[in-house]
């Protein structure tokens, strides 16, 4: 029994969730794929799928098998990319995700960018406010915005931004610019939160540096970055956003920030991947542009 070329059809039947659907991508029968899973099965001496009328579905021990299977079809791919020459010259596709908001704004500008320098190349920017399991889900390269949890992966340090609070010039002329954190609870707050839970507000003293946690009144809360910001530039109130979100509308002139002196720490912004000094030309030679063009970024290197 070809093992890998097994795991490939268990994969193949776990993505498409079905044995018919499988067995058309594959271009087999129905029947050899059936027997090809069965076959796995038994070597393994665990059931992998529980088969319905209508669906297949994952066992835990599959659920692991899966990954296991695909981190190790991966390393078979990169094997015969190097002896192909893969790693000399960018070749296939390239996936990338990143935060919507950052990736709309940074990200997709270099991806163009890239794309013309490399005309052979294709790519996929996946955009999602979650961190996303990028060995599991396949994905070459990730923007991550926040303190890296200890991991696997490897990093290159892009940049940092800040948290920053800004309203309208307009707003601040009708009720004054607060001078303390403190002063927020008599302002009008719009918040951007995926929950309805209390929000967290951090700050710093200018004085003795402690940090300072404010649970603020928001009257008005949306999941949608692009929605609050708006309805502070419409001088509804007051938000707090990264710096990079904010920063094209303060240049012109419709946002103000305010409480710039008890801002905390800034976060570090990091471009991640799974491949370490064996990556492939296609994403070395993205973390190259990717990491000329954001260092150079004020938006993200300002002080």
């Amino acid at each position: 029994m070809d093992r890998f070329n097994a795991m490939k059809v268990f994969v193949r039947v776990a993505e498409e969730q079905g044995f018919s659907a499988a067995a058309r991508a594959l271009n087999m029968s129905p029947a050899a794929v059936t027997r090809t899973i069965a076959q796995l099965e038994e070597i393994i001496g665990a059931r992998l799928l529980t088969r319905t009328t209508r669906t297949v579905t994952m066992t835990e021990a599959g659920t692991r098998y899966l990954a296991d299977c695909k981190r190790l079809l991966a390393d078979l791919h990169e094997v015969e990319a190097a002896a192909g020459g893969a790693y000399a010259k960018p070749s296939g596709v390239l996936r990338i995700t990143a935060p919507v908001q950052f990736g709309q704004m940074h990200v997709a500008p270099i991806v163009g960018r890239y794309l013309d320098q490399y005309p052979d190349m294709r790519a996929q920017l996946l955009l999602f406010d979650r961190i996303v399991n990028i060995v599991e889900e396949g994905i070459d390269l990730a923007v991550r915005i926040g303190h890296l949890a200890d991991s696997s992966l490897s990093a290159v340090r892009l940049g940092q931004v800040r948290q920053v609070v800004c309203g309208a010039p307009e707003y601040f002329e009708r009720t004054g610019i607060p001078q303390t954190p403190a002063d927020l609870a008599s302002h009008r707050i719009v918040a951007s939160t995926g929950s309805s839970a209390r929000l967290d507000w951090h700050f710093k003293s200018p004085t003795n540096g402690r940090n300072i946690h404010l649970s603020p009144d928001a009257k008005w809360q949306t999941n949608s970055i692009e929605a609050a910001r708006k309805a502070a530039m419409d001088g509804w109130g007051i938000v707090r956003l990264l710096s990079y979100q904010a920063a094209p509308f303060i240049a012109e002139g419709k946002l103000i920030t305010v409480l710039d002196d008890y801002g905390p720490d800034p976060v570090p912004v990091h471009l991640v991947h799974p491949e370490g000094r064996h990556a492939p030309a296609k994403v070395r030679s993205f973390i190259d542009l990717a990491t000329e063009t954001l260092r150079s970024n004020p938006v993200l290197n300002s002080d």
